[in-house]
C-alpha cells in the first residue's frame, strides 16, 4: 500500500464523537513510552503525530483519513502517563466505548517496545483484544538500539512471553532506520485488500 496523503481529521475525547461507521480502520496502541507517534509519523510520511519526551501526551483517540479511503486511528497511550486517576478513567471508558462499538475495525497494531519483556498493561491490552475477538498484530518498536544478538534473544523471550496467548505475527520496526516500515505497508495492503506497496519507494 502506497500513502499518498494523510490529514488528522477528528480529535475524539467522548465515545459519542466517533465518527460514522463508514470506512475500514485500523488502529495503534501501545504503552505511553513505546514511540507510537513516531512509528505513525513515519508509515504516513508526514508529521502528523507530535513527538514528545514527556509520554503520554495522546489523551485523545485521533482519527486520520489516509488516502481519502480509510481512518488510521492512534489510541491513548497507556502505562507511564502522568495524569489523575479520573484522567486514567476517562481513558478506560473511551477505549472500551472505541473496542465494542467500532464495527468497521480491522485490525490493531499493538506497539511493543523491542528492547523488553512485556509488561502487566500490556498483557492486559493483548486479554482485552482478544476477549472481544479483534484481531492484532504486534510490532516491536526501536529495533535499532539493540544488537544483532540482543534483538535474537528478546525476540525469542517475547514470543515465549506471550506464546500462551498463541502466535502472532512479530514485526521489528525502528522509525530511524525504517526497518520493517515495507513489511508494515505491505500488511495495509493485505488487510485492506490492496496491491502490496512498492519495496522500491522505501529508501
Amino acid at each position: 500500500m502506497r500513502i499518498t496523503n494523510a490529514k488528522l481529521i477528528k480529535t475524539v475525547y467522548e465515545a459519542k464523537d466517533l465518527p460514522p461507521l463508514d470506512k475500514k480502520e485500523i488502529a495503534f496502541a501501545g504503552r505511553s513510552n513505546v514511540g507510537k507517534s513516531s512509528f505513525l509519523n513515519t508509515v504516513l510520511g508526514i508529521n502528523a503525530a507530535k513527538v514528545s519526551s514527556s509520554p503520554g501526551k495522546t489523551r485523545s483517540i485521533n482519527y486520520y483519513l489516509v488516502n481519502d479511503i480509510y481512518y488510521f486511528v492512534d489510541l491513548p497511550g497507556y502505562g507511564f502517563a502522568k495524569v489523575s486517576k479520573q484522567e486514567k478513567e476517562r481513558w478506560s471508558i473511551l477505549l472500551e466505548a472505541y473496542f465494542n462499538q467500532r464495527l468497521n475495525l480491522n485490525m490493531v497494531f499493538l506497539l511493543l517496545d523491542h528492547r523488553h519483556l512485556p509488561q502487566d498493561l500490556d498483557y492486559v491490552m493483548i486479554e482485552w483484544l482478544r476477549d472481544l475477538g479483534i484481531p492484532f498484530i504486534i510490532i516491536l518498536t526501536k529495533v535499532d538500539k539493540l544488537k544483532t544478538s540482543e534483538r535474537k534473544r528478546m525476540l525469542e523471550q517475547i514470543k515465549k512471553s506471550l506464546s500462551v496467548y498463541g502466535d502472532y505475527i512479530y514485526i521489528p520496526f525502528s522509525s530511524k532506520t525504517k526497518e520493517g516500515l515495507k513489511e508494515v505497508l505491505d500488511l495495509f495492503s493485505k488487510i485492506f485488500g490492496e496491491s502490496s506497496y512498492n519495496s522500491d519507494i522505501v529508501n
